[in-house]
């Protein structure tokens, strides 16, 4: 391991990420791929037709460093503080950073600055304060509009059935750049629980996407339950744990038996 990326480590790291941090995340990472593409295969799909997103939240900014040496580029994370301090601490690293989690219209004058996408677009005053904190700095965004498929109150994102107006509304706002939609699914171990979340999202951008051809790509699917997403037609998605490791007690949910919330 190079002295430039261990002089930093901990106990408390060595515990959770080994001595060699960036062989096991390369190895994981090639596992996670190796299960994407056979799902893909299973579901009659192209084998590189699913984007991993790799969730980085919780990870420290120096075992990031590891993650970008094993081939990571692209970083996931739920709340915008860790990722404006990692992002600043990386930033000779030319690293994508992607919101996935909910944002507060306050925070927005921080994302914009620095985000490459937005996966948790679930409001008109959220819409409105992105564009009109993007057109001051005269660049666009991708965002993905979260749904709540499972009806659950502890999630946020639009109700299935407001998505439609929703998304007609969003030409108001030419900042913002629609791909498609996202969803976090039932957190539960019985897939027949799960399979729902996903599909409905699928069969809600095929309604969308009539009226807003761009509105193609679907993000959903996290470590416990990736390979059940592509087969619901997943494009995106969003794995953290399986590539990086349990999270520390207070952030782990049963993984890997079943899915992380608001995370991967």
């Amino acid at each position: 391991m190079p002295a430039s990326l261990s002089a930093d480590f901990s106990p408390e790291d060595i515990a959770r990420f080994g001595n060699n941090p960036a062989e096991s995340f390369a190895a994981n990472l090639r596992e996670v791929k190796r299960r994407i593409a056979a799902a893909c295969i299973r579901a009659g799909r192209p084998p590189d037709g699913v984007r991993l997103l790799p969730v980085t939240k919780t990870v420290p900014a120096h075992i990031l460093r590891h993650a970008h040496a094993a081939g990571i580029t692209d970083f996931g994370e739920n709340k915008l503080q860790e990722a404006r301090e990692k992002h600043e601490v990386l930033g000779d690293l030319g690293i994508c950073w992607h919101i996935i989690g909910h944002l507060q219209t306050n925070k927005v004058k921080y994302l914009v600055r620095f985000a490459s996408e937005f996966h948790a677009l679930d409001s008109l005053r959220l819409a409105q304060e992105l564009n009109r904190r993007l057109d001051a700095l005269g660049r666009d965004l991708d965002v993905f509009v979260q749904v709540n498929t499972s009806g659950e109150a502890s999630k946020f994102g639009l109700h299935p059935d407001d998505l439609l107006s929703f998304v007609n509304r969003l030409p108001e706002f030419p900042r913002l750049k629609p791909r498609g939609l996202m969803t976090l699914a039932l957190f539960s171990a019985d897939a027949e629980r799960v399979r729902p979340c996903f599909r409905l999202l699928r069969e809600l951008r095929d309604s969308v996407v009539k009226l807003h051809p761009g509105v193609t790509q679907l993000s959903m699917g996290m470590s416990g339950d990736y390979e059940l997403a592509i087969e619901e037609g997943a494009s995106v998605v969003r794995v953290g744990q399986a590539i990086f490791g349990p999270r520390p007690t207070d952030d782990a949910y049963y993984w890997p038996g079943l899915t992380a919330p608001s995370g991967g």
